[in-house]
């Protein structure tokens, strides 16, 4: 962390809305620049659909967002200039080559010609996949995909990186290397990073901060140690647990898949 004191993300009084069912219940946090934030919750919790609010995916029901100063509802260029994103769903053009999706990328955020190809180059040899480069990203496997997605997501080098489940699928070796990249990346430049996992370990041992929510409410929030204190627990996860319950959240989980579907319809009537 960089030790900035100064907040690049606030969030008040946030709210979304699905019909009847509310992923998103008046949450409020803030996040200083140079911070690496875990946000942490069980399947539904609506960890995602706060992400599509703060990367101006979707509109809040209520409530008011500020990211590196713009409102992502009514400044949504200059906000999405800030920021990259790695989503917990695949993105890519799976009929273009590794090379042309970051390609793509680089035109759409005007990364200057003279220094595109080598940027381009140097990301695709930090995920291992320069060899791979002209190859379509339909014969990719599962972690290359996602090592291509991280690649992309850090192009512009952006000022928040949003990371939705990065390392969901990857073996530990390919984890270890990525958030190696990303603290050095976080240290040396001050990119803030906002990311969830379901990966307990890995939230303790990268994040700063950590907010938990759960039933679209945040029920917790500070560090790994706080959090552990609080719940008289001796591990993130048995925090968690503690915090969240032990059951298998059935009702959560279909309340996400209503929750998507509506998304999905809901963005693609305004296409």
């Amino acid at each position: 962390m960089t030790g900035n004191t100064e907040s690049i993300i606030t969030v008040e009084n946030l709210v979304r809305k699905f019909k009847d069912f509310t992923a998103v219940n008046n949450i409020s946090f803030e996040i200083k620049k140079g911070e690496i934030f875990a946000f942490l919750g069980p399947n539904g919790a609506g960890k995602s659909t706060t992400i599509k609010m703060l990367t101006t995916l979707l509109s809040p029901t209520s409530g008011k967002i500020t990211l590196d100063g713009f409102d992502p509802v009514q400044q949504k260029n200059e906000a999405r200039k800030s920021f990259g994103i790695v989503f917990q769903d695949p993105s890519l053009d799976s009929d273009l080559t590794a090379k042309e999706n970051m390609t793509l990328h680089a035109v759409m955020y005007h990364i200057p010609v003279k220094i595109r190809k080598q940027r381009i180059e140097n990301l695709l040899r930090f995920v291992e996949l320069w060899d791979r480069k002209d190859s379509e990203v339909k014969t990719f496997s599962g972690g290359m995909k996602r090592r291509l997605e991280i690649a992309r997501g850090l192009l512009h080098h952006p000022k928040i990186l949003f990371l939705d489940e990065p390392t969901l699928g990857l073996d530990p070796q390919t984890r270890n290397h990525l958030w190696n990249y990303l603290k050095e990346v976080n240290r040396s430049e001050g990119m803030t990073v906002f990311f969830t996992t379901h990966y307990m370990e890995e939230a303790e041992r990268i994040a700063d901060r950590i907010a938990i929510i759960d039933k679209g409410k945040i029920i917790a929030s500070g560090t790994a140690d706080d959090l552990k204190t609080q719940t008289e627990t001796e591990s993130l996860e048995d925090a968690f647990l503690s915090l969240t319950g032990h059951e298998i959240r059935e009702e959560e989980a279909n309340g996400l898949d209503r929750m998507r579907a509506m998304a999905k319809r809901f963005e693609g009537g305004r296409r």
